[in-house]
């Protein structure tokens, strides 16, 4: 039985948005790693300097990092001290993943919308820019990434509520490393 075909909609379309903007995200890394060889080559070899483009890769980090969180609890990749779960069944790994999510990530996310809104909202206020001169005056869309990251959590968080209550139930399989590492799109 082709495993899609047995999740709800909801789930399908919340892992496919995760898998679509983590493989985006992943051709950031190139662009950060060329942008930040050139500011080694002209700063060494040139003498020159540019904040600009030492900001961006500042900014190309913080994207990648917040705006790939839910790519990464997508392919259960979160660091977790695993002494105990990794010997547990599938059905009781589904539990703890269930609650987990339902009593630690849900909350701790929700937290982190609430109270970074008025942070970024001032910062938007002000059209927050760089500290320092000629620097990218975009700190407020920096910010922006703060609850942007733990609403794309929440939404993972979801799925993965939904998938793990599947999984409980027995109406879904367990995933296997082959499902989580190459789910087609």
């Amino acid at each position: 039985m082709n495993r899609a075909a047995s999740e709800p909609a909801l789930l399908v379309w919340i892992d496919t948005l995760t898998e679509r903007l983590g493989k985006a995200l992943a051709w950031l890394v190139l662009v950060m790693m060329l942008v930040q060889f050139l500011v080694v080559v002209l700063r060494y070899l040139f003498n020159f300097n540019s904040i600009p483009m030492q900001e961006s890769v500042m900014y190309m980090h913080a994207v990648l990092f917040l705006l790939a969180a839910s790519y990464t609890l997508k392919h259960d990749g979160h660091v977790r001290v695993d002494i105990f779960y990794r010997g547990f069944s599938p059905r009781t790994q589904a539990w703890v993943d269930l609650l987990g999510t339902l009593f630690l990530l849900l909350p701790f996310m929700a937290f982190v919308v609430f109270s970074s809104l008025g942070y970024v909202g001032k910062s938007w206020a002000i059209l927050e820019g760089s500290p320092d001169n000629g620097g990218i005056p975009g700190v407020f869309l920096l910010k922006t990434l703060i609850p942007a990251f733990a609403v794309l959590m929440i939404v993972q968080g979801i799925a993965e509520i939904i998938r793990k209550a599947l999984i409980i139930s027995g109406r879904l399989p367990p995933a296997t490393e082959h499902d989580h590492s190459e789910e087609p799109i």
